[in-house]
């Protein structure tokens, strides 16, 4: 059977006080020694008594129930040990998974496997500080251990000094300085004890809502103390003993004082109690500084109070919080709250920064400063900024350099999320190295060290990261660059920064103007004239970006430095590099341009395709004698026409969408005003100028008018029902509703407000539900006017806390996706793509409160099986999306395309062409004697040589007689 301690159930016995406890116990709970034994001997009856029954209740075949629970555990004994196992193997692989050393001390924890828990509380101490509910349980288990080993004391006391360390908890500053309470026998004693309680006040005394516990507690012993030297009743205290009581009298007066003068939530009880307790008046100055502490409680009181009503973790809350303490100016005050804020926030990189930063500059004390820069690189080893700060503070308070460099290998090791965060790194470690190297010296030591370092940065980045970002993360190589500069400035090597910067542009920098000048700077500084003239020959041939800048610097030395030879040879080389680049330059803009044309014809075509298919279903109305009927509507929407397209642009995004769900077809559209109509009537007019005057926008009153779209195209009377659904943002002037020639509903509108703060809480309504599909609301924007606005809410750039989930299964709802990504971290929106029917697309965006909560979730989720559905998982990071007028994507609707991006093929790539232009062999319709049209065989025709049937737009020219 296994030996340890098993885990604290709700049953489980108090932890027994210490014998030399007694005295602070019975004080504090009023039970005296004996009555505390009477009643453990008590429950020991009990328990006997209750075992007793049990066994007179046990069953005849109890042979079997033991068996079967005997099997029934080491089943779960079995388990337990496989699961500890797969956990210990996963860290063995990746130290840095916090959950997974949680789960792994959790688990030992229920086993009782007590050497192995130890060894895993302190190889996850070694990377991570660890919270006050882990620290609590293993002071408590160490603690219990103790009690029957008095050796493993001191093991508890490094215990709590490693616990203090990491956060700022009161809870443990009042353990630690009860259980020494525990210790006053030893060596230090009373001594010892009042130290342990001084540094807690230190740390903690100021914390407004848990302060007074610690101040209370040290009260409280030192009046147990004065208890234990008091005389015996009747009797007269020697003059030693009257000299000690006045002592501890003085030490419990002053504790009294010293609390009144700390603003602390519940002061009042404290003040009366000091005056039931002093047998003289409370002196002036106590009261004075007692009240001037109370003011000071009414101004944090809001803040205490916002705390208490936010919901963790309370960054917002804690922010304000600080800005106030930094107004105010108080040192002790300001370490306080931020320590405060980070025991909360601990996985905020942003917030440890900025502690940092303050430590630096303002308080400036060693043990403090290089505490919390480890304290932040622990919490948040994948920040690479965290790891810069603490290196530069390692430097600036000359530790040892082993110290800097053992710190820097914890930082390679700690896993960034970027290419660029190593570079970084290494960037800040070499500049330590340099600042240590007397260049003075030809060689030294840190010389060699810094050389050595800098091939091995190199090195690292070309192996280790590009194997895993695929990047090297220093496309510039801004560290072969540095490297360069330190050896031709301060070694006077140039001919290592030589081959430096051959390095540097074989790497595909060879195109580039301003790498090519920095090598010439380089030169010029501390090389000589004809290796800067050989460089700049080499950067006009090579140099594709700026070519005439790298000639005119070329031209520049020559003019100084050159001789006539030399002058000739530039001016040949840079006119013949130039007149090249002017041939490339007009070829390519002749091509923009050729394309720029075909797309322009290729719109002529589509406009006149569009007009005989609209001329071709209006003559499928008109009756043989009704010609003179149909050209005088023709004229009348001919008219219309022209004054629509005098109408500032309100089309958004995807409303063409809309003409393929109308039954008529593709219409066009009869402007920004609408009537209503009988929809019960088959057919109808469109209405004339002088049926229905017609409602010009103003674009003046954009500011006031929102833009409804994505409605369905069935919705009865949209006017009453978008005011019904609207008339909760304000007063309503105006519901513009977009009809089709035959009166049918568009599926968007105009909603115009009496004022502009109704028109912003209208946009709140984006993609509510209407009528099973979501309603798009956005501001009223003249794109002709404004082609860079983006109605899109969400962002479109990396952002490394929100993850992109793919493959999900269509019924999958947000509750469940909110399931299974809550376990990785605290999750601030949840978002599933929807089509504009608002039917999932399988697709979901979730956002965390932080980097590393996303990062974690990640490398646990990507792959995860959903209902047989394998998803994937990826940091956000949406593709760029073009412009409908850019070149680049005019060339691709020219060009088929074979393979999509990670997430599919989008909708602006789909082919908008009518299927009817892309047949290459329609037949053409020529004029017979009697007026009629007749189709012209072509090439393909029919086996025995008959011509291809008419199509709609030629039974359109024939009833048109065209």
């Amino acid at each position: 059977m296994k030996t340890g301690v098993a885990e604290e159930g709700p049953a489980a016995p108090q932890r027994c006080e210490p014998a030399a406890q007694s005295t602070m116990a019975a004080a504090k709970h009023g039970i005296g020694e004996s009555e505390g034994q009477a009643l453990a001997d008590q429950g020991e009856g009990d328990e006997e008594m209750e075992s007793e029954g049990e066994e007179q209740q046990q069953p005849e075949d109890g042979s079997s129930a033991e068996s079967g629970e005997s099997s029934s555990a080491e089943e779960d004994d079995k388990e337990c040990e496989a699961e500890i196992l797969r956990l210990e193997e996963q860290l063995s692989i990746n130290a840095f998974d916090y959950n997974c050393h949680v789960d792994l001390i959790k688990l030992l924890r229920q086993e009782g496997e007590l050497e192995k828990l130890r060894r895993a509380r302190q190889k996850m101490g070694e990377l991570f500080p660890l919270t006050e509910e882990i620290w609590l349980d293993w002071l408590k288990d160490e603690m219990k251990i103790a009690e029957s080993d008095a050796s493993s004391r001191e093991t508890v006391y490094e215990l709590f000094e490693r616990a203090v360390k990491d956060y700022m908890c009161p809870e443990i500053w009042l353990e630690y300085a009860q259980y020494s309470i525990g210790g006053m026998g030893e060596e230090g004693g009373i001594a010892k004890v009042r130290s342990i309680f001084e540094r807690a006040l230190t740390a903690v005394g100021l914390h407004m809502t848990k302060g007074s516990a610690i101040w209370d507690a040290y009260r409280e012993f030192e009046n147990a103390i004065l208890g234990t030297i008091q005389p015996p009743p009747g009797s007269i205290p020697s003059p030693e003993q009257q000299q000690m009581l006045n002592a501890q009298l003085e030490r419990i007066h002053t504790l009294f004082k010293r609390q009144l003068g700390v603003p602390l939530l519940d002061m009042n009880s404290t003040f009366a109690e000091y005056e039931d307790w002093s047998e003289d008046p409370i002196p002036a100055p106590v009261v004075a500084n007692y009240k001037k502490a109370l003011q000071q409680v009414e101004k944090y009181k809001p803040y205490e109070e916002a705390l208490l009503a936010a919901e963790t973790p309370k960054l917002a809350e804690y922010q304000a919080y600080i800005d106030f303490e930094v107004k105010e100016g108080d040192p002790a005050r300001i370490q306080l709250i931020f320590e405060r804020a980070l025991a909360e926030n601990c996985l905020v990189p942003d917030l440890w920064a900025r502690y940092t930063q303050y430590l630096d500059r303002q308080l400036k004390m060693k043990e403090l400063v290089l505490s919390a820069h480890d304290r932040a690189a622990r919490n948040c080893p994948w920040t690479v900024g965290l790891w810069k700060m603490y290196i530069l503070a390692l430097e600036r308070h000359s530790v040892e350099h082993s110290t800097v460099t053992e710190n820097f290998e914890k930082a390679l090791n700690a896993g960034f999320i970027q290419a660029t965060d190593y570079v970084e790194i290494w960037q800040s470690y070499l500049d330590y190295l340099r600042r240590r190297v007397d260049f003075t010296k030809d060689s030294s030591k840190e010389l060699e060290e810094l050389r050595t370092t800098f091939a091995r940065a190199l090195d690292y980045l070309k192996q280790e990261v590009e194997e895993r970002f695929g990047e090297s993360g220093d496309p510039s190589c801004s560290i072969m660059q540095n490297w360069a500069k330190i050896e031709a400035r301060h070694c006077n090597n140039m001919q290592k920064a030589r081959e430096l910067w051959d390095s540097i542009m074989t790497k595909g920098n060879s195109k580039f103007a301003n790498m090519w000048l920095e090598y010439y700077n380089l030169e010029r500084a501390h090389g000589d004239t004809q290796h800067c003239r050989k460089a700049l020959h080499r950067a006009v041939m090579c140099t594709s970006d700026y070519p005439e800048h790298v000639c005119e610097v070329l031209l520049s030395l020559e003019r100084i430095d050159g001789s006539l030879e030399d002058w000739d040879v530039a001016v040949q080389k840079t006119e013949n590099r130039l007149s090249r680049v002017t041939e490339q330059r007009a070829k390519a803009a002749e091509k923009e341009a050729k394309q720029a044309r075909q797309e322009e014809e290729k719109a002529e075509q589509r406009k006149k395709a569009r007009a005989e298919k609209k001329s071709s279903k209006k003559a499928k109305k008109i009756k043989p004698g009704d010609k003179r009927k149909a050209e005088e509507e023709e004229e009348e929407e001919e008219e219309w026409g022209e004054e629509t397209a005098e109408l500032p642009s309100k089309r958004h995004k995807g409303e063409e969408k809309h003409k393929d769900n109308e039954k008529g077809g593709m219409e066009t559209e009869t402007g920004l005003f609408g009537r209503s109509m009988d929809q019960s009537s088959s057919r109808q007019k469109a209405p004339t100028a002088v049926e229905q005057p017609r409602i010009l926008h103003d674009d003046k009153k954009d500011n006031i008018t929102v833009f409804v779209s994505n409605l369905s195209f069935n919705m009865s009377d949209p006017e009453q029902q978008l005011r019904k659904i609207f008339s909760g943002c304000g007063d309503i002037s105006e519901v513009r509703v977009i009809y089709s020639n035959k009166g049918t509903f568009r599926g968007y509108c105009y909603v115009q407000f009496t004022n502009e703060k109704s028109a912003l809480d209208a946009l709140n309504l984006d993609r509510q539900q209407i009528s099973g599909r979501p309603m798009f609301v956005s501001p009223c924007v003249d794109k002709n006017k404004n082609p860079d606005f983006k109605v899109f809410k969400y962002s479109s750039t990396l952002e490394k806390h929100k993850l992109f989930v793919s493959g999900l299964p269509y019924s999958c709802t947000q509750e469940e996706v909110e399931e299974l990504f809550k376990a990785h971290g605290t999750i601030k929106e949840i978002r599933l793509v929807t089509n504009r029917t608002g039917k999932p697309k399988g697709l979901a965006y979730v956002a965390y409160e932080n980097e590393a909560q996303a990062a974690q979730a990640l490398v646990k989720l990507d792959g995860f099986k959903i209902k047989d559905h394998s998803i994937k998982v990826e940091i956000s990071n949406p593709p760029a999306r073009r412009r409908p007028g850019d070149t680049a994507q005019m060339k691709s609707s020219m060009v088929p395309r074979q393979a999509y991006g990670a997430r599919g093929k989008g909708r602006t790539q789909l082919a908008l062409l009518p299927r009817a232009l892309h047949r290459q062999n329609a037949p053409t319709a020529t004029k017979t004697e009697n007026g009629t049209s007749q189709a012209q065989p072509t090439s393909s025709t029919g086996a025995e040589g008959e011509p291809q049937k008419m199509t709609n737009a030629d039974f359109a020219r024939l009833l048109l007689r065209k």
